[in-house]
C-alpha cells in the first residue's frame, strides 16, 4: 500500500480524533485527559516507543533500526479559556474551554502521521520523534519544559504546522526566515488621586492620564523606531473606576509588543518607560511598569523550508503554495528551532462556501476538516523525503 493510500485510509480516524479532542478541551498545563488519550492512541500503534516527558505531554519515537537523520514533528494540544458558541454535534462539552485555535487538529494530524509512518517504517531510515506538546497558549509555554526533558537531544531537523483560518483549504503557507513574531507582555498601573467626578480639579485623574499613555505608546511605532522596522504595540486591557460619579485612584492597563528584530525588542521597554514616565510626571501621577519577554521569533531555516516547499509542490502542486508574509502572532515552536534547524508552515483551513470564516480565538472558530488529510499527507511526504 502506498503512503497516499495509507493517508486516505486513516483520514476518517483523524477526523474522529479531532472531534473527540474538540469535545474535550483542556487548558494549558491541565491537559491530563488529552495526554492520556494521545498516549493510549499511540500505544495502539505498533513500532512506537511512547513516553511522557512531562506530566501533560507525550512523545513517541519511531526507530527504523537503520542509520539516518532524526526528524522531530511537533503538535500542540492545549485549548483556550473561551466559551464555545458553535452548535455542531462535537462542540465543547467543557464550559469555558474551547479549541479555538486548532490544536485539536494539530494533535489529530500528528496521530495520523504517526500511524502512517509506522506502517512505512521499512521504507525509512533514521528516526522520527512525534512531539505532543502541552501549554503553547500560556507563557512560559511547554516547549522549553519538554526540551529540558530531552525530547530534542540528537534531533537533526524539526517541523511543525498550524491550521490557518485566513488561508483557503488546499493551500499551504510557506515563509522563509522570520515567520512569527516574539510576543512580549506589559502591565502598567497609573496612580492618581481619586475624588468626586464633579470636582476633577481636586483629583489627579488616572483615566485621563491613562488615555494619554495609550496614545503616547503608539508613538513608539510611529516616531521612535525606524519606519522600516516591524513592531506592534497594543494596549488590550484598560480597567479603572467603579461608578459614574467617582474618579478612581488608579487605572490598570495590559498589552502586548510584537517584534522580529532582537535589538529592537530589547529597546522597546526603555522607550515605553520614557513615554509613561513623561506623561505621568506631567500630570502629577505616578506609575508602575512591568515588562515580560515571551516566546522567541519563529525563524524558518532555509534548507528545511525548501524541503517543505518542494514536498508541497510535488504532493499538491504549484498552485497549493502560498508564499505568505510573516505574521505578528507568536509561537513557542521557536524553542525547538533553537535546538535544530526547522520549519513551521501553515495549512489552509478556511472555507467561506461552508461558512468557515471565523478567525482564530473566536468563539465560533472551526476548520474545514479536509485540511486534516492535507496536513497528514504533507507531514508523511516530508518525513519520507528527509529519511530516505
Amino acid at each position: 500500500m502506498t503512503s497516499d493510500e495509507l493517508v486516505t485510509n486513516v483520514h476518517q480516524q483523524v477526523v474522529d480524533w479531532r472531534r473527540h479532542l474538540h469535545q474535550n478541551p483542556e487548558l494549558s498545563f491541565h491537559e491530563q485527559d488529552t495526554a492520556m488519550f494521545v498516549q493510549e492512541t499511540l500505544e495502539s500503534v505498533s513500532g512506537l516507543d511512547v513516553t511522557r516527558p512531562t506530566a501533560t505531554s507525550v512523545m513517541a519515537r519511531l526507530r527504523t533500526g537503520r542509520p539516518g537523520k532524526v526528524l522531530a514533528i511537533r503538535a500542540d494540544m492545549d485549548a483556550l479559556p473561551i466559551q464555545e458558541e458553535n452548535q455542531f454535534e462535537f462542540r465543547s462539552q467543557r464550559p469555558g474551554a474551547m479549541h479555538a485555535c486548532g490544536h485539536d487538529a494539530h494533535t489529530a494530524m500528528l496521530l495520523g502521521t504517526a500511524k502512517v509512518l509506522s506502517a512505512m517504517a521499512d521504507q525509512l531510515s533514521g528516526e522520527v520523534r512525534f512531539i505532543f506538546q502541552h501549554a503553547e497558549e500560556l507563557f512560559p509555554g511547554g516547549a522549553d519544559e519538554m526540551i529540558q526533558a530531552g525530547v530534542m537531544d540528537g534531533v537533526d531537523l524539526v517541523i511543525g504546522a498550524h491550521v490557518w483560518a485566513p488561508l483557503e483549504v488546499g493551500k499551504i503557507g510557506i515563509v522563509y526566515g522570520p515567520a512569527m513574531a516574539a510576543p512580549d507582555t506589559f502591565w502598567i498601573t497609573i496612580h492618581g488621586t481619586g475624588g468626586h467626578a464633579a470636582m476633577p480639579h481636586q483629583t489627579v485623574d488616572p483615566i485621563v492620564v491613562g488615555a494619554q499613555v495609550v496614545s503616547g505608546l503608539q508613538h513608539i511605532v510611529s516616531r521612535a523606531v525606524d519606519p522600516l522596522s516591524t513592531v506592534v504595540v497594543s494596549v488590550t486591557q484598560f480597567v479603572a473606576g467603579t461608578t459614574h460619579n467617582v474618579i478612581p485612584g488608579s487605572a490598570q492597563m495590559q498589552g502586548t509588543v510584537r517584534s522580529f528584530d532582537p535589538e529592537l525588542r530589547e529597546s522597546v521597554p526603555a522607550l515605553m518607560e520614557r513615554f509613561v514616565k513623561g506623561i505621568t510626571h506631567a500630570h502629577g501621577a505616578t506609575y508602575e511598569l512591568k515588562y515580560e519577554q515571551g516566546y522567541r521569533v519563529v525563524h524558518n531555516e532555509s534548507t528545511v523550508t525548501a524541503l517543505v516547499e518542494d514536498t508541497v509542490r510535488e504532493v499538491l502542486g504549484e498552485a497549493a503554495i502560498d508564499t505568505m508574509k510573516p505574521t505578528m502572532g507568536g509561537e513557542d515552536f521557536s524553542a525547538f528551532q533553537e535546538r535544530a534547524p526547522g520549519c513551521f508552515f501553515f495549512v489552509g483551513a478556511g472555507n467561506p462556501t461552508k461558512g468557515i470564516v471565523h478567525p482564530h480565538h473566536h468563539p465560533r472558530f472551526t476548520i474545514d476538516e479536509d485540511a486534516l488529510d492535507i496536513g497528514v499527507r504533507v507531514f508523511v511526504h516530508i518525513a519520507a523525503r528527509a529519511l530516505t
